[in-house]
């Protein structure tokens, strides 16, 4: 399945996969996406979001039927490939994460700060922070 940047033509697509998988959408027009493809439908996609003092990972998620083929790990790499710097998240499938670089922690920049409807529908209590430290 062939991995890219984002078009814009694309975004309406990348839209309607990220509300209708629930992933966190606020602000996305901001975000930049790399997107899974198949026969030249979008099947999956992985954001970054900009924030002021770091680089959040975010909406990563793959149609339910083109799951189980790794499509979400190979999406997550090829952001990590093109990214520099610390990359944070906020997930409840820490252990998909730590297979790819990313440790938990506890202290992590101001924008990732729980509050407001951030996480919204989602159980705080199962929420890890984790970080990809540069290399």
């Amino acid at each position: 399945m062939p991995i890219r940047k984002a078009r814009r033509e694309d975004l309406f697509r990348v839209r309607e996969l990220v509300e209708g998988l629930g992933l966190d959408s606020p602000g996305m027009e901001d975000d930049a996406f790399w997107v899974a493809e198949d026969n030249g439908r979008i099947e999956g996609v992985c954001g970054l979001k900009r924030h002021p003092d770091c680089l959040e990972l975010c909406a990563l998620g793959v149609e339910e039927g083109a799951r189980g083929r790794g499509t979400g790990r190979e999406l997550a790499k090829a952001l990590l490939r093109e990214v520099q710097g610390d990359i944070y998240l906020a997930t409840v499938i820490p252990g998909f994460f730590e297979r790819l670089g990313f440790s938990r922690t506890f202290e992590f920049p101001r924008s990732l700060a729980k509050g407001g409807d951030w996480c919204e529908g989602c159980d705080r209590a199962l929420c890890t922070v984790m970080v990809r430290r540069a290399e």
